[in-house]
């Protein structure tokens, strides 16, 4: 699943594809932006890990992930 980031202040987003499922990264912004302080730490499909401070956040897009085609074939 294809994750996007907006932090406030920067120019460009962060974009992830995560193993993780629609519900647990909305959970995960919930309770980042619920608690004091708090930060949204996601892990993407290779094991890194991307930490966002929550007062930062400016938009989270969760979105299936897109099978890319190549070539000209009909299917």
């Amino acid at each position: 699943m294809e994750v996007k980031i907006g932090v406030k202040g920067a120019a460009r987003e962060l974009a992830l594809e995560s193993n993780e499922s629609p519900e647990a990264v909305t959970a995960a912004v919930q309770a980042a932006l619920a608690a004091d302080e708090g930060l949204l730490i996601l892990e993407d499909e290779k094991g890194h890990k991307i930490v966002v401070v929550a007062d930062q956040l400016a938009y989270v897009e969760i979105g299936e992930q897109i099978e890319r085609r190549v070539g000209f074939g009909t299917m």
